[in-house]
């Protein structure tokens, strides 16, 4: 079978996490292998750069060199793996979240950016985006009410709008690839959603 990379996108507290278990279980009823990871994460060395990214004060420049080494690594030992190996890959964020947080959220050079995407991806794109639309305010009841906030779910809501806007510009200039999900709905309804994005790629 042939490999899947799937990613899943969108700000704190839209719900990601939950559905990707379910996503993956409905994968695995239909025979398909699947590595569920995330980013910063998911191999040793990513995941110790993930510890620092998330709880140690740094400029954007060194918060996005540390990610991107991260996702380096983590494409080298994890990912193109188990793709080669026919795996579906489930990943919470990638490169997708590096453009809407660092880019449009703080500001970073988004040729800067590109230009690290080349290097590090070297043509590695997700087949699918899933992307968990949810307005601010509604993610930040979320988050208060289930965790202590890291250092980016601390931010404030201009900053989770302006993410939320370099999502949807990353869509606009890949339509093909993103499905955006209405995260403010119920949960089953967003299971709904994902079942009929699913069910328009003849992948599984």
């Amino acid at each position: 079978m042939t490999g899947r990379f799937v990613t899943f996108e969108g700000i704190d507290g839209a719900g990601k996490s939950t559905h990707i278990a379910a996503f993956e279980a409905w994968l695995r009823a239909r025979g398909r292998e699947v590595l569920v990871t995330r980013e910063p994460g998911g191999s040793p060395l990513a995941e110790r750069l993930r510890e620092l990214v998330l709880h140690e004060p740094m400029d954007a420049l060194s918060e996005t060199l540390l990610i991107f080494a991260a996702r380096r690594d983590h494409l080298r030992h994890t990912i193109e793996p188990a793709l080669a190996r026919g795996a579906v890959v489930l990943c919470d964020r990638f490169t997708d979240a590096t453009f809407a947080y660092q880019g449009a959220g703080r500001g970073f050079d988004l040729q800067v950016l590109s230009q690290l995407e080349a290097w590090v991806q070297q043509g590695r794109e997700p087949d699918l985006t899933l992307w968990f639309d949810l307005p601010p305010a509604q993610a930040a009841q979320r988050r208060a009410a289930v965790r202590a906030p890291d250092r980016f779910e601390s931010q404030d809501a201009e900053f989770f709008a302006r993410v939320r806007q370099g999502y949807a510009e990353r869509m606009a200039q890949a339509p093909q690839r993103f499905v955006r999900l209405d995260a403010s709905a119920d949960r089953e309804e967003v299971w709904t959603q994902i079942e009929r994005a699913a069910a328009q790629r003849p992948w599984w």
